[in-house]
């Protein structure tokens, strides 16, 4: 929660009035677990927010092909038993990205991967699905709708982030 001595937080809101800083290091269980799954892989953070940029970004440099092929993960939430939550909000953003790949290298895509684009390119209004679900529920009764708003929000950003040396940062 973000307090007026630390006004930071995983809260897409309290980001948006924070102040500016160069560097912003926030503990993120999804991210922490990709950090530490990722080995030698090329890792890049996608979501509604940037769906077209990330598709862009991997067909620029040759992934989605036979040669190079890429995985999207929609990574979901934890219950608080430990167990995955699947997030519906996660399954658009992957299906935004699937979709904006396709666009851009042109092709097929997996059956999966299709599966999950059709489901993103099919829900005509995100932010009523996401508000519907269980975590966008949660973050209403929470007191954080504008999160679910600011997080469905379609392609309002252009910059993707690349896992270089444990962090995100802008891809150059």
């Amino acid at each position: 929660m973000a307090t007026s001595a630390s006004p930071w937080s995983l809260s897409p809101a309290a980001l948006r009035d924070a102040p500016f800083t160069p560097r912003l290091v926030l503990p993120s269980p999804n991210g922490s677990s990709i950090s530490a799954a990722a080995g030698g892989s090329t890792v890049v953070a996608g979501c509604l927010r940037n769906a077209t940029a990330v598709g862009r970004w991997l067909a620029l440099n040759g992934y989605g092909t036979l040669a190079r092929p890429v995985a999207v993960i929609a990574s979901g939430e934890r219950w608080p038993d430990g167990s995955l939550r699947p997030a519906l909000e996660d399954l658009l953003g992957a299906g935004a990205v699937l979709a904006a790949l396709r666009r851009q290298r042109g092709g097929s895509l997996s059956p999966e991967a299709a599966t999950a684009a059709a489901c993103f390119e099919t829900t005509p209004d995100a932010i009523a699905a996401v508000t519907a679900g269980a975590s966008g529920q949660e973050l209403v009764s929470g007191g954080f709708p504008d999160d679910v708003r600011i997080a469905t929000e379609s392609d309002v950003s252009d910059v993707v982030p690349v896992l270089t040396d444990g962090a995100f940062m802008a891809a150059g």
